[in-house]
């Protein structure tokens, strides 16, 4: 009887498989998954003992801001993604708005080229949507590598802003794939910002960008999508009326919900000032609750952590010059894995919010789940593991977290990125091996 034999194998780990959890062995060989089972008579070149831990699909966070180009004092493609294996994460999915912005095919190709022997990690790349580039969006959203179209419907800067219905339906008719949209009203927002001025409270952050703000966004968003026929996928919903509202759309909307609304309240406001300012904004527990009822009754796609790093100069500034942005892509699955300790979702559910969902949402192939024949990505993690979140751990050279001091019981332990053991208990391991991630109904690189 021949020995099978494989790559890489994770003995005797807790399998997450989206039916439930299973004492199981899990075997890769090239690259991709080739074995799920008792395979006690295997061999392989490197085998793992995963007794005691559990296996999960390769985690996903779809919606980063590694800001590259841009400022490597703040954050680059290299240390953003070596934050993701750390934080045991095997693919991101990179926003447009950087300096230049990805707006072209000229800066996207160049963008794809930077990543070879940059990235720890799979990367999925957003094209912007601007005013004058809606003749190209039916042509670039089908590049290699494209995970979507993004439209800020408010709150950017520069030209990567397409507020008014005209604008935002010429975008909608301008090809097929799902858009993912920042959603908040622009015109409440400038007419409100009077009532503001500088040096007052950081908790008026969100009594600015209030729920009407996001709410009348979302809904404008819906109607022209329901006109158009063109799917929508709402990023970082952060209301209770929102969450409500887009169940009547589940036919052409998805949705997202980022770590933070799922993990903090307005106190933080007061607690951290300017690193709780993030748009949307942060809002009070009633929206919490009901982010987590959107989890448990599957109104929500897909959860995120919106990892948009500044400088601590940028973050100190009075409000409300202070930038919008936080930190999060190393710390996302540990505070997922407290939620899942605490009881508020169980492993197989955060699988589907951070594998299968980012998968399906944006097309990604081979990737979100264990199966033959997918793609060897595989977060292991430790649910005894009890630790603290350390601003000294965090490797974005901006060098905070919202989350210092924050316990989490639930830690990842192992990134396994197409076969290769790239994070193994705090160490990261070899040279960078991301790739771009492939998608559904784009060109192949």
């Amino acid at each position: 009887m021949t020995t099978e034999r494989f790559d890489l194998l994770l003995r005797g780990g807790q399998v997450v498989m989206p039916w439930g959890v299973e004492q199981a062995d899990l075997a890769i060989r090239a690259g991709r998954i080739a074995a799920i089972g008792d395979l006690r008579t295997a061999e392989a070149s490197q085998v793992v003992d995963c007794k005691g831990l559990h296996v999960l699909p390769g985690l996903i966070d779809p919606h980063v801001h590694l800001r590259d180009p841009g400022d490597p004092k703040v954050e680059t493609i290299g240390t953003g993604t070596k934050a993701a294996v750390l934080g045991g994460l095997t693919a991101v999915f990179d926003m447009p708005n950087t300096s230049p912005a990805i707006t072209d095919r000229a800066r996207l190709d160049a963008k794809r080229d930077g990543l070879a022997g940059v990235a720890h990690c799979d990367v999925g790349l957003y094209v912007g949507a601007t005013k004058t580039n809606i003749a190209t969006l039916a042509e670039l959203e089908h590049q290699p590598n494209v995970c979507a179209i993004k439209v800020f419907a408010g709150s950017s800067t520069g030209d990567m802003m397409v507020e008014d219905d005209e604008n935002l339906e010429r975008v909608m008719r301008a090809g097929r794939r799902r858009i993912a949209y920042h959603s908040e009203d622009e015109y409440r927002l400038q007419a409100r910002k009077p009532m503001f001025t500088p040096g007052m409270p950081h908790r008026n952050h969100m009594v600015w960008r209030d729920v009407e703000c996001a709410l009348l966004g979302t809904r404008r968003l819906m109607a022209l999508a329901r006109k158009t026929g063109r799917p929508a996928h709402i990023l970082h919903v952060s209301t209770a009326e929102e969450l409500d509202y887009l169940s009547g759309f589940r036919d052409i909307a998805t949705c997202e919900v980022l770590l933070n609304h799922l993990t903090q309240t307005d106190e933080a406001y007061d607690r951290l000032g300017g690193y709780a300012v993030m748009n949307p904004p942060i809002r009070d527990a009633r929206h919490l609750e009901a982010a987590w009822a959107a989890v448990r009754d599957g109104r929500v796609d897909c959860v995120g952590s919106d990892h948009a790093p500044h400088s601590r100069e940028a973050k100190e500034r009075p409000w409300p010059t202070t930038a919008a942005g936080l930190t999060g892509v190393q710390t996302i699955v540990p505070l997922m894995l407290d939620h899942v300790s605490a009881g508020r979702l169980t492993l197989p559910r955060l699988a589907d919010l951070m594998g299968t969902g980012p998968a399906r949402v944006y097309g990604a192939l081979n990737k979100g789940r264990l199966a033959v024949g997918y793609d060897g990505d595989v977060t292991v993690v430790d649910m005894k593991r009890q630790r603290t979140i350390e601003e000294s751990w965090i490797v974005s050279p901006c060098g905070w977290t919202p989350f210092a001091g924050h316990r989490c019981t639930g830690w990842p332990m192992m990134t396994i990125v197409r076969g290769n053991l790239v994070m193994r208990e705090d160490e990261v391991l070899g040279t960078p091996v991301g790739r771009p991630v492939a998608f559904s109904d784009t060109a192949r690189a």
